[in-house]
């Protein structure tokens, strides 16, 4: 698979801006493009996938440890005629105090790639070429093959940064004028996702392949994509990994839902389901909804789920038959008034959560499931309500399910990722989803009949089994309510 990896020495260089306008050159030339993202990023995949007409894919080497970087990212890149992967950070900042784990260096030496080094040159001369050799020789294993130049400011300026990297032996593949960025807004938690913008996230990936096909040598870099070496090992593959998983028990926490109160037989939003249907499992979605990773679908459907995707913000019921609902995160807060006023949603959401049918929801599907969100009715699900705070929490966690519950069994050990501007403040005697383990001990998230929720985003592909769990208690839960004793 030819390869390349979009790094820089910092946050700040131009690196989504190149990333996502090669991205979409290359598709505007034919080639069928593999998205990549280094590390827990939800916004910058969506930007991909607008460039290349494919899912917009994260390779995280702590989520999911190092072993399946590789073949994640060879099931993403399957069938594809180039991958581009763009990194995080600097290229050697990894996770706090734990060398180069999870770093773009890390994921570049796991697949084995070419790095190409964006460097905003808005400042250098002739020093850019001892910033470069210092990223060149830091580590010997990491094959820095060549530099985009951003924001150069002339034609005098970008003479003389191609002088000076000319005597350190590094190639330079393109040059992107000072000026000519694409601007793309920002807010509290980063660039506002593609699914909030429509038609100008549409012209701003336009441009930023318009960018980078006039100031970058497109040919030399899918030569140098072509020259990396073959990647071993199998791709990753949600049916086989659920294959090899035993059958999970029934879930001890079903019963403790609160009795949903008198309902039809076929049970709430299920009018036309019989118990040899898959279970439907609604996932949420729309400008609210945006933060999600493409290989949980991928694993509910291998898992036997009809997979069906719904937008709180303008459906007023749920998809019909749902039996499971997923809600990941994304920006309630930023819509707080239009979900608050979807009342009939709200009330088949927390409908659902009583009947005992599995509910996940992480981050912003914590905040919709409280009462309520900076003092909007929400869906009422949890004794809890959220505000906006000045506070960024933003990190890495190690946790252990501290309760079993539709997403894990007790005791089961996960890494996760925090990432929001908001304070849940719970009612007394809540149960919690996690014991948080590091890098402070505490105990985090709800657990309540079928429903987890919690601020922790976990990839599920190092918890497949998160997945077998939600669709075995979806079933369990229909035939329960239809009357058909469980086998």
């Amino acid at each position: 698979m030819p390869r390349l990896v979009i790094a820089a020495p910092s946050s700040g260089s131009g690196k989504t801006t190149v990333a996502t306008g090669l991205m979409a050159a290359f598709a505007g030339r034919g080639l069928a493009v593999s998205p990549h993202k280094v590390g827990p990023d939800y916004i910058d995949p969506g930007y991909h996938a607008l460039a290349t007409g494919r899912p917009g894919r994260n390779l995280d080497a702590y989520l999911c440890g190092p072993e399946l970087v590789t073949p994640l990212f060879a099931h993403g890149a399957r069938g594809c005629d180039l991958a581009v992967v763009e990194g995080v950070m600097g290229l050697f900042d990894g996770v706090s105090g734990q060398g180069e784990l999870a770093s773009t260096a890390h994921v570049a030496k796991l697949l084995r790639a070419p790095v190409v080094l964006v460097v905003d040159a808005s400042s250098q001369a002739r020093s850019v070429a001892a910033l470069v050799h210092g990223f060149a020789s830091f580590d010997p294993e990491v094959r820095l093959a060549g530099v985009i130049l951003n924001k150069v400011g002339s034609d005098r300026h970008e003479a003389i940064l191609r002088e000076a990297l000319d005597e350190s032996g590094v190639p330079v593949f393109g040059a992107l004028r000072r000026g000519g960025e694409v601007m793309t807004p920002s807010r509290h938690l980063g660039l506002v996702p593609v699914a909030e913008r429509g038609a100008e996230a549409v012209a701003a990936v336009a441009a930023m392949a318009e960018l980078v096909r006039v100031g970058c040598d497109l040919d030399a870099l899918y030569a140098m994509a072509r020259s990396a070496p073959s990647l071993g090992g199998a791709a990753w593959d949600a049916a086989e990994v659920l294959g090899s998983l035993p059958q999970p028990a029934p879930s001890r926490n079903r019963g403790s839902a609160p009795d949903p109160g008198p309902r039809t037989p076929d049970g709430p939003n299920r009018p036309d389901r019989t118990v040899d249907d898959k279970p439907r499992v609604a996932v949420a979605g729309g400008p609210a909804f945006t933060f999600s990773y493409a290989e949980h679908s991928e694993l509910l459907a291998a898992a036997g789920a009809d997979v069906v995707a719904f937008d709180p913000l303008r459906d007023e019921q749920l998809p019909d038959g749902t039996g499971a609902l997923v809600i990941g995160g994304g920006f309630p807060e930023v819509y707080a008034s239009e979900l608050s006023a979807n009342e009939p949603l709200r009330k088949a959401v927390g409908e659902l959560a009583r009947s005992g049918a599995p509910v996940v929801a992480e981050c912003a599907g914590l905040l919709y499931l409280a009462r309520s969100l900076d003092g909007q009715p929400m869906c009422g699900v949890l004794d809890a309500d959220a505000r906006m705070s000045q506070r960024l929490t933003l990190g890495y966690r190690d946790g252990v399910a501290v309760s079993d519950s539709v997403l894990a069994s007790n005791g089961t050990r996960v890494r996760g990722h925090e990432f929001h501007r908001t304070v849940v403040e719970p009612g007394a005697g809540a149960t919690p989803a996690w014991g948080i383990t590091r890098p402070e001990r505490r105990v985090e998230g709800f657990v309540q009949g079928g429903v987890h929720a919690s601020y922790l985003h976990v990839h599920w592909a190092s918890v497949p089994q998160a997945a077998r769990r939600i669709v075995a208690q979806a079933t369990e839960v229909a035939r329960a309510t239809e009357g058909v004793t469980p086998s």
